[in-house]
């Protein structure tokens, strides 16, 4: 039975420290055409047409109300969530960038039978963008982030979320990384679901912070299914709170994907910083030398300088000239 997060021993007292520090919620060279330039699209999001965003989940059902989904561990779920997206005008795209307002109103239907099958169904005949969020993060914010990130992309296909069993709070990172482990196994039935589809199109996967992990470790399983890395469009890794050198290992096994994968990273990233420290000094991704990363043969996007945000974290969210870098690495696997 898998274990709730009150069994999980807690955090080490020095890790108690120094969270809050600033961690929250948490190649081929984008230099030489820059990834800050191209206009904001503007057409509407298929999202902000037909608000129903497709979920799966590895967290256990808490019953059709708020919060819906908790931070414990539960079978693999399909969820079909109702949203109410923020205004259409200029206004409600600013309120959209800088709040992210997008709202639950509801879960339209959930199942743990056959999960991954319903999944690939409700995505029938469509692209489809898969968000997967990081540490410290509930049910609602996860929805909120995929919902903006769609809006704020103009994706005209279907919109979906993994989400896993992040404990939601500072002290749970432990906890958080032991879960996104634990819910690889959900998230390759997810992707192996999509791609027996013939309907469906692209699959672009945008990953951030400790979502990268899961990401990766799930597309390392998958790294002998030929068919798999055929459907994906792109592969988006935002601020990835993941060790170096395992990045570096991970990505070599992948290499079928590495012309397809963006990183985008930025050396001042407080969040990253305060996981390097927890991890006994070893850089992450998201914050190393820019010159390894490139060695591996993946587009990089260096945010450093860009935008303003306290703790650099969220970049891809929050700055339009940043979001616009996922956006072209998926115009780029649309080809």
């Amino acid at each position: 039975m898998p274990v709730t997060r009150r069994d999980f021993s807690r955090a080490s007292l020095a890790l108690a420290s120094l969270l809050p520090l600033g961690l929250s919620a948490c190649a081929q060279s984008e230099a030489t055409v820059s990834p800050f330039s191209e206009p904001e699209r503007s057409d509407l999001s298929a999202l902000g047409k037909d608000p129903r965003l497709l979920v799966m989940t590895t967290r256990r059902s808490v019953g059709n109300a708020a919060p819906y989904f908790g931070s414990d561990r539960g079978p693999l779920t399909f969820a079909e969530v109702r949203l109410s997206p923020p205004g259409r005008g200029i206004a409600g795209r600013v309120s959209s960038a800088v709040a992210g307002d997008w709202a639950i109103l509801g879960i339209e239907r959930e199942t743990a039978t056959d999960a991954p099958r319903v999944f690939s169904n409700a995505a029938n005949g469509r692209d489809v963008l898969l968000y997967v969020h990081g540490y410290n993060e509930s049910f609602e914010s996860a929805v909120r982030s995929a919902g903006q990130l769609s809006h704020s992309l103009r994706f005209q296909g279907r919109t979906a979320l993994f989400t896993w069993p992040s404990g939601g709070k500072l002290l749970d990172y432990a906890y958080d990384r032991e879960s996104a482990l634990w819910s690889r196994d959900g998230f390759v039935e997810s992707l192996r679901a999509l791609v027996a589809n013939p309907t469906i199109g692209r699959i672009h996967i945008v990953a951030h912070s400790m979502g990268t992990f899961l990401t990766l470790e799930g597309l390392r399983e998958l790294r002998d299914s030929p068919d798999v890395y055929a459907r994906i469009g792109s592969v988006v890794l935002a601020s990835p709170d993941v060790d170096i050198d395992a990045f570096e290992q991970t990505v070599k096994k992948i290499a079928p994907l590495a012309r397809r994968i963006t990183v985008i990273i930025d050396p001042d990233d407080r969040a990253l910083a305060v996981s390097a420290r927890i991890a006994g000094g070893v850089a992450r991704a998201g914050a190393a030398d820019r010159a390894r990363l490139d060695a591996l043969g993946i587009r990089v996007a260096d945010t450093a300088g860009r935008g303003w945000s306290l703790l650099r974290h969220d970049l891809f969210l929050s700055d339009s000239e940043v979001t616009q870098v996922v956006r072209r690495a998926m115009d780029r696997g649309e080809n």
